[in-house]
């Protein structure tokens, strides 16, 4: 492979300018801290402005939501998920990594989020309600002052059936833009790729949605439901790889933990930073995550991606300046993951793009050490979570243990720092499903002691 042309160079003068790339295509794992990093933020297609407008939506449609998912009644229809200290995983953590972590280790626990129990609940449900609205008040069912519990009417559920809804997913884009859609009387196509899971693809079936599999990974399965809709004008396509709707959903998240962090006496200041570390598939997800924590926290908030060693398809696209016209496959990468919320050979062109100063660093796990932080996270805590959600966990000690985590370890307010590893999802995982993860990670620790 070392002749071929990757983007105008070969593989030989890629590694020679980025010698980091040696371990990357070895399947290694790797920590890498962003040399484009900038501390204040300077994006200015989107504002906070933005983001409190998506809140202002999510809070229209609050009483349409605790009306129709019984599950969000106690919460008013807001669908927010818990902020927990896991202080015995932290120790674990010490003890089997050999290291001293300064300050506090929370876990957000998008893995519970109602609805459809991922992070994805966040952006692909909004988009949807956002689609929702639009076409409402285009055609004068509603005005912005409304009762939004009316959506739930069966008129609005014979309006909708009208529209169509398709995306491309891996597995829990796909049940939180299935669900949604279906349950607001939309006709629903999920493009699923060859690594989603037969209980994500069972599920969406029974809530109604045409779940069309596919025998490729995510980009080609995002291409065929962009196809699809291409060729339908009153059907909308919701793009994991550019929604600014979808990054804007995921960006609400930082106001809500804003308010948890103060209920729990936490401040995000100079001498208290925050550390977050968030599993990364296409992107979309963790770069609008990070786009609001910045907006809200500024300097004191630091961002770092995961992924696994087999897709680390962010990591490749900022390391190379190259964003989305470069994948996994093109430096000899397979693309093959038990993470399959993760499993992406490109990433999106968009965050890439517009977080490429505010991205601190990225970094990649082994599956088999997703499946060991399971089994300890469920040991210790109680808390299970499915294998890709697991990948933040690594983050904390790669970035204290790494000889590329230098300036962090060097920084003194280190010891009053929060650090917050984001849990993606997990909670939808059916039973036996889970007790195989959660073997797989036993038979793990077993062979390594």
């Amino acid at each position: 492979m070392s002749d071929e042309i990757i983007l105008g160079r070969t593989l030989v003068e890629w590694k020679k300018e980025l010698p980091l790339l040696n371990e990357v295509i070895n399947f290694k794992e790797v920590f890498w801290t962003n040399p484009m990093y900038q501390t204040i933020s300077e994006s200015s297609s989107l504002t906070v402005k933005d983001i409190l407008d998506a809140e202002e939506r999510l809070v229209r449609f609050a009483p349409y939501i605790a009306k129709v998912f019984p599950e969000t009644e106690d919460s008013g229809g807001f669908i927010e998920s818990p902020l927990m200290s896991v202080p015995q995983m932290k120790r674990s953590l010490e003890q089997i990594y050999h290291f001293e972590l300064p300050g506090s280790l929370l876990l957000k626990c998008d893995s519970h989020l109602p609805i459809s129990g991922s992070i994805k609940a966040r952006g692909g449900i909004y988009e949807v309600l956002k689609y929702a609205e639009d076409l409402a008040l285009e055609h004068q069912k509603i005005s912005l002052k409304d009762d939004y519990s009316v959506f739930a009417d069966q008129t609005f559920k014979d309006f909708f059936s009208q529209y169509s809804i398709a995306v491309g997913s891996t597995g829990n884009l796909g049940l939180s833009i299935g669900i949604m859609s279906a349950k607001l009387g939309f006709n629903v196509y999920v493009h699923m790729s060859a690594d989603a899971k037969k209980w994500k693809k069972d599920l969406l079936r029974e809530k109604g949605v045409h779940v069309v599999e596919h025998n490729s990974d995510f980009s080609a399965v995002v291409a065929q439901g962009r196809k699809q809709a291409a060729g339908d004008p009153h059907m909308y396509f919701v793009d994991d790889e550019s929604s600014r709707h979808l990054f804007l959903g995921y960006s609400v998240a930082a106001i809500r933990l804003k308010k948890q962090l103060e209920d729990m006496n936490i401040r995000i200041n100079e001498g208290n930073p925050l550390f977050v570390y968030l599993p990364c598939g296409v992107g979309g997800g963790p770069g609008g995550v990070t786009f609001g924590l910045k907006q809200v926290f500024k300097e004191h908030v630091h961002c770092f991606f995961a992924e696994p060693t087999h897709s680390p398809c962010m990591l490749l696209g900022l390391m190379t300046g190259m964003h989305d016209q470069v994948s996994v496959q093109d430096f000899g990468l397979d693309n093959l993951t038990e993470a399959d919320g993760l499993a992406v050979g490109r990433p999106s062109g968009f965050v890439g793009k517009f977080l490429e100063k505010e991205i601190c660093g990225n970094y990649t796990v082994d599956d088999d050490k997703l499946f060991t932080l399971l089994t300890i996270l469920a040991d210790k805590e109680g808390i299970y979570l499915e294998p890709s959600a697991l990948a933040g966990f690594a983050g904390p000690v790669k970035l204290l243990k790494a000889q590329a985590g230098g300036t962090y370890k060097q920084d003194a307010s280190l010891i009053n720092a929060t650090h917050i590893v984001w849990g993606t999802g997990g909670s939808m995982v059916p039973e036996e499903e889970m007790k195989q993860y959660y073997g797989r990670g036993k038979d793990r620790a077993c062979k390594n002691k």
